[in-house]
């Protein structure tokens, strides 16, 4: 057989490898942000986080405000230097949100693990969300790095696994509002 042909059957059985969708769940998922977030929000978009938003134009609504379903989109930073993306599950309130997203928190010193429902909030001084900080739980709280956002991406599909049938509402306001 062909050595070039070889290598396109193989193709698909290296990525089905590495494929979130072969985990039980999506919460079991193990691995880096990107292959994440592709399954969980139906967005087929390929490449470094920080890339999702330019590529996102003219396939998927974009705007500046959180939804249920919609992807985060980090800007790439020192703190960041591939950006990252993470799932909306919830929004709070106007300022609060929760995400479901991999790779964020050490779990048992491990990184690239999901976490369901972490709390979200807009730190950005005009109210708009290009500013975030995230819960981590290495520091059981909010972390204290204020994150870039380029914007949410819009058009996925929602996954059922990426909010609890329960999320705990309260946490995640005490978590931003009483510091």
């Amino acid at each position: 057989m062909d050595r070039k042909i070889l290598a396109l059957l193989s193709m698909p059985l290296a990525l089905l490898a590495v494929a979130p969708a072969a985990a039980a769940s999506l919460l079991d998922y193990v691995g880096e942000c990107v292959p994440f977030a592709r399954a969980a929000s139906g967005i087929q978009i390929y490449g470094d986080a920080w890339t999702w938003w330019d590529k996102a134009e003219g396939k998927y609504r974009r705007g500046y405000a959180p939804r249920e379903g919609a992807v985060i989109v980090f800007a790439r930073s020192a703190r960041l230097p591939l950006g990252h993306v993470a799932v909306i599950s919830r929004v709070v309130d106007d300022r609060v949100a929760m995400v479901t997203h991999a790779n964020w928190s050490r779990i048992d010193g491990v990184r690239g693990r999901v976490e369901q429902d972490v709390t979200l909030t807009d730190v950005s001084d005009a109210g708009d969300w290009s500013a975030v900080r995230v819960w981590y739980r290495g520091s059981a709280g909010l972390g204290s790095t204020n994150y870039p956002v380029a914007g949410f991406i819009y058009g996925g599909r929602e996954a059922n696994e990426v909010t609890s049938r329960s999320p705990d509402y309260v946490a995640a306001l005490i978590d931003v509002y009483a510091r």
